[in-house]
């Protein structure tokens, strides 16, 4: 009998942890740029245009695309197209948001994201959530509105920007998770970057403001860098780990944000934002425990009575 355990019960690999971190400090860096240049008064379409332009020549180098040009030959444009339009949505809406909010009043609520993902997976998916996941997702959205505190004169501009990124990057997710089955990996990295480039191509003439000084002009040009390499550490750690495993190590992003926000542009979040930001990551971390419950009892052994529990959970 063979008593090898499967790789959802192994142990995640130390590797695949340090290529998470890596991945959300990246992101970090990448936010506080965005925030520090669109303070310095560079255009945010222009920011977000620099940030996927310089990401498509970092992932031709980093992919050698012109060793295998049919790697990168998507199996449906238009579903590229409109996946990305979702992210230069995403991108965007949250370099506006940053103007007016701290770094980790945004990144709480970007991370209300898979809440939302699990509740629109049922009707676009065909991935139904249960009444528990149900009740999480609902404390997550009290979370948010101890956030932005609506009615009580803290809700603005910035808060709805953030609202607008966050649903933005759910239907980029969705769209990634729809079209992974039918295209390359390498064709939905290089498309994630290259779709949104062309698509805010137009805009250039009417938002170029060209830094002023070699350090402006430095941060603007590593965020190609930084995005292009922190997707590259996601695709190393999923390659190496389950998703289930790898879910609940973004959340540590929360305190990069919070220690980039105090360092760099003097601002702490108050207890609002961290009391609501505490409601969302543990309704998040509740959810994914559920879905590991339910692809556990799957594997288990997909009787009728087992899906019968399955929904339930």
């Amino acid at each position: 009998m063979n008593t090898s355990p499967r790789p959802d019960d192994n142990a995640t690999p130390v590797a695949a942890i340090l290529y998470m971190v890596v991945t959300y400090i990246l992101f970090t860096f990448l936010d506080s740029s965005s925030k520090y240049l669109v303070l310095a008064g560079i255009a945010p379409l222009f920011i977000a245009w620099v940030r996927f332009a310089g990401h498509v020549v970092l992932v031709l180098v980093l992919f050698r695309g012109w060793q295998s040009v049919s790697r990168f030959r998507p199996a449906s444009l238009p579903a590229h197209v409109l996946r990305g339009l979702f992210l230069a949505g995403s991108t965007v809406f949250n370099i506006l948001a940053l103007r007016y909010l701290q770094l980790a009043e945004t990144t709480s609520i970007y991370f209300f994201g898979p809440m939302v993902i699990t509740a629109l997976a049922g009707p676009m998916l065909g991935e139904w959530a249960g009444w528990r996941r149900w009740l999480a997702i609902f404390a997550g959205f009290i979370g948010v509105l101890v956030i932005t505190r609506p009615g009580v004169g803290v809700f603005g501009i910035g808060h709805l920007f953030a609202l607008c990124s966050m649903l933005s990057n759910c239907f980029y997710v969705i769209m990634t998770r729809r079209l992974s089955a039918t295209e390359t990996p390498e064709s939905l990295v290089l498309f994630a970057a290259l779709a949104p480039a062309a698509l805010l191509l137009p805009t250039l003439p009417f938002s170029v403001t060209l830094p002023t000084d070699a350090w402006h002009w430095f941060i603007l040009l590593m965020l190609g860098f930084f995005g292009g390499v922190s997707h590259w550490c996601l695709i190393q750690a999923y390659r190496q780990a389950t998703a289930t495993s790898l879910a609940p190590y973004p959340y540590l992003q929360m305190i990069w944000m919070i220690a980039f926000g105090w360092f760099i542009f003097d601002q702490f979040p108050d207890n609002w934002t961290l009391a609501g930001a505490g409601i969302i990551v543990a309704s998040g971390l509740y959810i994914i425990h559920r879905e590991h419950r339910l692809r556990v009892r799957n594997q288990a052994g997909p009787g009728a009575e087992t899906e019968v529990v399955a929904k339930k959970l």
